[in-house]
C-alpha cells in the first residue's frame, strides 16, 4: 500500500504564484485617461441627477441674476449714470457687462460650499474608497458649477434685454462668456481647496464673503474708479475682476480690448496653476 503524501510535501510541489496584494488602496490604481473621462462623465452626471432632486439649488443662479440688475439698474442707474455722461440707459450698457465678471465670481463659491456638504455628509469618503481618478471628482464639480454659470448667465443677458441693454456685438458676447467662464473655473479651484480644507459649506460661505465682497466692489463692476480714492484705484488696478469688466465691456459694447483681455487670461493661467495641484492634493491627502 502506497503512502499517502503528507500536506506539506503536497504544498512544497503545488505551483507557486504571486501573492495578491490586499492592502493597495484605490488610489494607487493606474488609471487611464479614458478612464478618468469616463469617471468625470459618470460623476457629471450624479452631480446633474442630484440638482435635478433639489432644483432649490438652481435658485441663486435663478434669482441673483434678477436682483442685482434690477437693483443696481434702478436705485443707482440713474445717479451713476449722470456721472457716465449719461442716464439710465448708459448705465445700462456700462453695468451689464461687469454682472457677468461679478457672476464669474459669486456662483464659483457655490462648488466649494457643495465640495464641503458632500464630504460631511459622507459621500466623498465613498468616492475615495473607490477606484477612481481623484481629479475626476473635482473635474466633475466645475464642469457642472460651469453649466449653472451658463445658464445664470442667460437668465442676465433676458434680463438685460428687458431692461434696455442693446447687444451690438454677438460674436463679442459669446467671448465674453467664454473668458468669463474661463476665469470662474480658476476661482473655483480656489473654493474647492477651502471645500477640502474648512470643517463646514457655513465656513466656506464665511471666508468667500470675506473674498469677494471686496473684490466686488473694490472693482471697475458696478462703478467707474476714476473717482474713486488714490489707494483703492491702485487696488483695483491689480483686481483681475477690473479686468474682467473692462474686457467683458471692450467685446460687447466697445472700446479698448487687448490688455484687459491678456491681464485677465493671465491672472486666470496663474490662478489654476497654483491652485489646482494644491485641491488635488488636499482631495488626495484628507483624513
Amino acid at each position: 500500500m502506497s503512502a499517502q503524501p503528507s500536506p506539506a510535501t503536497t504544498l512544497d510541489k503545488a505551483p507557486r504564484t504571486a501573492p495578491v496584494s490586499t492592502t493597495a488602496h484605490p488610489a494607487d490604481v493606474r488609471i487611464t485617461l479614458r478612464g478618468h473621462l469616463r469617471h468625470t462623465g459618470a460623476l457629471i452626471r450624479r452631480n446633474l441627477l442630484w440638482i435635478r432632486q433639489d432644483p432649490e439649488s438652481m435658485f441663486d443662479a435663478l434669482l441673483m441674476p434678477v436682483v442685482f440688475t434690477l437693483l443696481f439698474v434702478y436705485v443707482f442707474g440713474g445717479s451713476i449714470g449722470q456721472a457716465l455722461g449719461g442716464g439710465q440707459e448708459r448705465y445700462v450698457q456700462y453695468v451689464i457687462p461687469g454682472m457677468l465678471a461679478m457672476m464669474s465670481m459669486t456662483l464659483s463659491q457655490g462648488v466649494g460650499t457643495g465640495f464641503s456638504q458632500d464630504f460631511n455628509s459622507g459621500v466623498m469618503d465613498r468616492f475615495r474608497s473607490l477606484p477612481i481618478g481623484r481629479g475626476s471628482v473635482l473635474f466633475a464639480k466645475i464642469a457642472v458649477e460651469l453649466g449653472r454659470m451658463l445658464f445664470a448667465t442667460a437668465v442676465l443677458m433676458v434680463v438685460a434685454v428687458l431692461v434696455g441693454f442693446h447687444i451690438a456685438n454677438w460674436p463679442g458676447l459669446f467671448a465674453t462668456i467664454g473668458l468669463s467662464a474661463l476665469f470662474a473655473s480658476s476661482i473655483m479651484w480656489v473654493f474647492l481647496t477651502l471645500g477640502v480644507m474648512l470643517k463646514s459649506a457655513q465656513s466656506v460661505q464665511g471666508v468667500g464673503f470675506l473674498v469677494l465682497f471686496p473684490l466686488q466692489f473694490g472693482s471697475s463692476i458696478f462703478a467707474p474708479t476714476a473717482s474713486m480714492p488714490g489707494w483703492l484705484q491702485a487696488f483695483t488696478d491689480y483686481n483681475p475682476l477690473s479686468t474682467l469688466a473692462d474686457a467683458a465691456r471692450g467685446l460687447m459694447v466697445g472700446g479698448p480690448v487687448a490688455h484687459d483681455l491678456w491681464v485677465t487670461v493671465g491672472w486666470a493661467v496663474a490662478i489654476t496653476a497654483v491652485m489646482a495641484p494644491v485641491a488635488i492634493h488636499k482631495f488626495r491627502t484628507k483624513s
